[in-house]
């Protein structure tokens, strides 16, 4: 197998044991009215909505739409985060500077900025990527600027034996060196524009997870409700797998940093 032995993480069969057993005991519970919860559907009745959820491309169509709009804000985040953290990793006096008005900035939960965006941007698209980029920023950011800072002084030096140019420094060494860190933030900012693409969805955008989430909650619909919650658990997962193995497929030595947070 070579480079590809080990690329899928291995399957935990105790805790595949332990998520039937918990099914079968919810089935029960709400089969046998052990419990007085009116609105908690069983594991049947969900998998029967699911069914026809699929079947009718709505949940397909929502799944399509948030994908879209955390892959992409997400991407956004990237770009910016990662040429910010050059910048300010690189340059001590930049870092200096702006501590202040970064640490202030980076201190707002994104979801407090909903109501403002709502009333500049209105229900919309755009309204829910910018605040997926907004949050997705942070994690890039703060990681990137932290594994350069981290770098240890005798490979600067290195670069200088070398003779490298500044954009062969950043290059060869700075950036393999950040890496560990660098990737750490990607997963953590994807994670976040996850939650923060539903929860734009359940607030302030008719389409994707959040959406579908809200109007069957609203409708009285909790099987549909549950669909939507299973599915956005299992879209999250799905994207930090993703993520792992290309990291573990593009980067030299990318098996190393799978089992960073």
């Amino acid at each position: 197998m070579g480079r590809f032995d080990g690329l899928l993480p291995r399957l935990n069969w105790l805790g595949v044991f332990v998520m039937v057993a918990l099914a079968a005991m919810w089935e029960l519970v709400v089969s046998f009215e052990v419990a007085a919860l009116r609105f908690l559907p069983a594991p049947s009745e969900i998998a029967r909505a699911a069914h026809g959820e699929i079947f009718e491309g709505e949940l397909v169509g929502r799944t399509i739409h948030t994908v879209g709009v955390t892959l992409l804000g997400w991407g956004v985040a990237a770009v910016v985060g990662l040429a910010l953290g050059l910048a300010l990793g690189l340059s001590p006096k930049a870092y200096q500077y702006s501590m202040t008005s970064f640490e202030v900035t980076r201190a707002i939960p994104p979801i407090t900025l909903v109501p403002a965006a709502l009333l500049i941007f209105g229900f919309s698209l755009k309204m829910e990527l910018v605040l997926v980029i907004f949050g997705g920023v942070w994690p890039i950011l703060v990681n990137t600027i932290g594994g350069i800072r981290s770098i240890k002084p005798e490979l600067r030096d290195v670069a200088t034996m070398l003779r490298l140019s500044r954009i062969g420094t950043v290059r060869k060494l700075v950036l393999p060196a950040a890496l560990p860190s660098i990737v750490v933030g990607l997963r953590l900012a994807l994670s976040l524009c996850l939650v923060l693409a539903i929860v734009a969805e359940i607030v302030g955008n008719p389409a994707g997870l959040g959406n579908g989430l809200i109007s069957a909650r609203q409708s009285l619909q909790p099987p549909i409700m549950f669909v939507y919650v299973v599915a956005a658990g299992l879209l999250g997962v799905a994207l930090n797998a993703a993520l792992g193995l290309g990291v573990r497929l593009l980067l030299p030595g990318g098996h190393t940093l799978r089992e960073s947070p």
